[in-house]
């Protein structure tokens, strides 16, 4: 059985959604990333991966493509994960930060910390 599926997130388009129950500190899935360089960022800016991708890189200058599910966890100011990049492996980790039940939506923050309030570059969702 799988951990974790992508299904309609009303109002979000995709999401992913817990197949089992999590318990806080628990790992959902690691993912490996494909870095951009510096240089090819801007690119991204001009295609549909603009939403997807993660700042990376000790200067944050690069840019990461997460496979997996990894580009597909929705935001909220109230997430019940967190994201933690592992920059030497090439890795994003995600990370349960409170209980998570079974068919609930994973959310993180991505602002990465958990509790940043900063806007968001899109209209959140008012579920979040």
């Amino acid at each position: 059985m799988s951990l974790i599926s992508v299904k309609d997130a009303p109002g979000k388009g995709k999401g992913v959604f817990a197949q089992k129950n999590f318990e806080k500190g628990e790992i959902i899935e690691t993912c490996p990333v494909i870095v951009l360089p510096p240089e090819e960022v801007d690119i991204l800016e001009h295609t549909k991966l603009f939403n997807y991708y993660f700042a990376w890189g000790s200067d944050s200058r690069e840019a990461a493509i997460a496979l997996g599910y990894g580009s597909l966890y929705n935001h909220s100011y109230t997430p019940n994960a967190k994201y933690e990049k592992d920059l030497k492996n090439g890795l994003l980790k995600y990370v349960c930060i409170r209980d998570i039940q079974q068919n609930e939506e994973i959310t993180i923050n991505y602002n990465c910390d958990p509790e940043d309030k900063t806007p968001v570059w899109f209209d959140v969702a008012s579920q979040n």
